[in-house]
């Protein structure tokens, strides 16, 4: 039985990150960080689901607290609750029995954790829409990304000049400061300036693909580490390539075609 919201799921491309750049009229820096920050660098869990946070306080007011009494877990005047990872596919599941529409808008979608309320706003025929072309790639997700920036001129601005408080109540909320979202941010965009500590959008994409294959890199991050090093000569055993730990051209195309992206 095939999983609700598990799409093709394609890594983000070179060309979808330029797109992103050219929209935006950004550094390269700037987007790093916030993707990194935002989602830890990737925008789908291991069984090509697009990462969700669904946000009870969300499904309280878009549903009047209708629900709020026999779900307080899942519906409540108060923010909380999260169970982190698959998990929050559960939480999602239930509140689509109760009212799918508002459901889906009360969840924070893909690499950007665009809220599904904002569908709209940027320019989707709803949400069921936006999710839609969620599913198919991070390109997507990155095209989304960049309209919620643009939407707002304020926002659009702080990514470009790298205030990074701004950009973090934005994302985060009035109480931004309590993860120390602006400092990790510029945190991130700090280590991104230095040229040599760009992610590797190729290398980011087999990555991706051995999480899809179940083999753990220790991270989306475009970085050869030596996680990804262990993973890669995992899956060179387990498919009778040469084991170097190295991603040459023959590994990538199995990886490839193992992962079905």
């Amino acid at each position: 039985m095939a999983i609700e919201f598990a799409g093709t799921a394609s890594p983000l491309s070179k060309e979808g990150f330029q797109r992103a750049i050219n929209a935006l009229d950004i550094d390269e820096a700037a987007l790093w960080a916030i993707l990194a920050v935002e989602t830890r660098g990737f925008g789908f869990l291991p069984d090509k689901r697009p990462k969700i946070l669904f946000e009870r306080h969300i499904f309280h007011a878009r549903t009047d607290g209708k629900f709020s009494t026999k779900f307080p877990d899942i519906s409540s005047a108060k923010s909380g609750g999260y169970s982190g990872g698959a998990a929050e596919y559960d939480r999602l599941a239930r509140a689509i029995n109760l009212n799918r529409s508002a459901a889906l808008e009360s969840a924070s979608w893909g690499l950007p954790q665009i809220m599904g309320f904002n569908a709209t706003k940027l320019k989707f025929d709803g949400v069921d829409d936006m999710v839609k072309k969620f599913l198919t790639g991070e390109d997507a997700q990155l095209d989304g990304a960049v309209a919620y920036i643009n939407a707002s001129s304020a926002l659009h601005a702080a990514v470009r000049d790298h205030k990074w408080a701004t950009v973090a109540f934005f994302y985060n909320g009035k109480d931004f400061k309590k993860n120390n979202y602006d400092a990790k941010l510029q945190q991130f965009h700090d280590l991104y300036s230095i040229a040599s500590h760009l992610p590797d959008i190729e290398l980011r994409a087999d990555q991706a693909r051995l999480v899809y294959l179940g083999i753990d890199p220790h991270g989306v991050d475009g970085a050869m580490g030596q996680g990804t090093r262990a993973a890669v000569l995992t899956f060179q055993k387990k498919s009778g390539i040469a084991a170097t730990g190295e991603l040459d051209d023959a590994t990538r195309q199995a990886l490839k075609t193992a992962a079905s992206v």
